[in-house]
């Protein structure tokens, strides 16, 4: 693929991460599994604490906004087992989250509560966030060239932060200057980048967005932001209408912070 300018008017650089700066065999492959396999003894190990409650509320809250709206959940059946009160409810928080995640569902309730987990596993070295190879040499290009640098994923700011802060290039929080999660809205509505915008200080035409999920490009479109779509390994095939509307890159290198003279 050819070489593809950033726009002049561009400020910001806004980043995905799954599929963009990291391989989504990372979160399918690494992340995933290791919430599924510690979920039921991290809850035990830490259900008196203040944290962990705070994630088990915001769970049961989510719960019962599922079920005003009719949405799929959990159906718990009867066994003759006898549990204490804390292991149904355990149980319970185990099979909403397996659900949740299994319906890849981006809840807010649910990306918090991985991403305390994940800080364990990362702090302890079980885990560390894997990034491309091109990625960390064409932020500092960008940074240097005076641009900003943010991420915006449905992963939480914590869980953003755990990624950068223990990966396999060493901790490379320095190199960005804020994260967006989905509290301050979903990344397929058009509002979410409006919001950025404002955050950021800036207009949205002054931000150029890189994901791999075609649905989001065009969310970011819609609020006047610049869009890049990013064709890696195990990505979503494109179609050929995506191909011909997107400006495409294959790695960070191929983009350039300034448009030919």
């Amino acid at each position: 693929m050819a070489t593809v300018f950033i726009p002049a008017s561009t400020s910001a650089v806004l980043l995905d991460i799954e599929g963009t700066t990291t391989p989504i065999t990372f979160v399918k492959d690494v992340l995933f599994p290791y919430i599924r396999e510690h979920l039921e003894d991290y809850l035990s190990n830490h259900w008196e604490e203040d944290e962990c409650k705070q994630d088990v509320q915001l769970l049961k809250k989510q719960l019962e906004e599922d079920i005003k709206h009719n949405r799929s959940c959990p159906v718990h059946t009867v066994d003759q087992t006898v549990h204490t009160d804390e292991e149904k409810a355990i149980r319970e928080i185990v099979d909403n989250v397996l659900w949740q995640m299994a319906a890849d569902r981006k809840s807010t309730a649910l990306k918090q509560l991985q991403g305390h987990m994940w800080r364990s596993a990362y702090a302890s070295g079980t885990i560390k966030g894997e990034i491309y190879q091109d990625v960390i040499p064409s932020i500092r290009r960008w940074k240097e060239l005076g641009l900003k640098v943010y991420i915006y994923s449905s992963g939480s700011v914590e869980a953003q932060k755990l990624l950068f802060g223990f990966s396999v290039e060493g901790d490379v929080l320095d190199l960005f200057d804020g994260h967006f999660d989905t509290t301050l809205g979903a990344k397929v509505e058009g509002k979410s980048y409006e919001r950025i915008a404002e955050r950021i200080g800036c207009r949205p035409e002054e931000i150029t967005f890189l994901t791999d999920v075609t649905r989001e490009a065009k969310a970011a479109e819609e609020a006047g932001v610049n869009v890049v779509v990013v064709v890696r390994p195990g990505n979503m095939e494109l179609t050929d209408d995506e191909r011909a509307h997107y400006k495409l890159i294959t790695s960070f290198n191929q983009l350039k912070p300034t448009g030919p003279v």
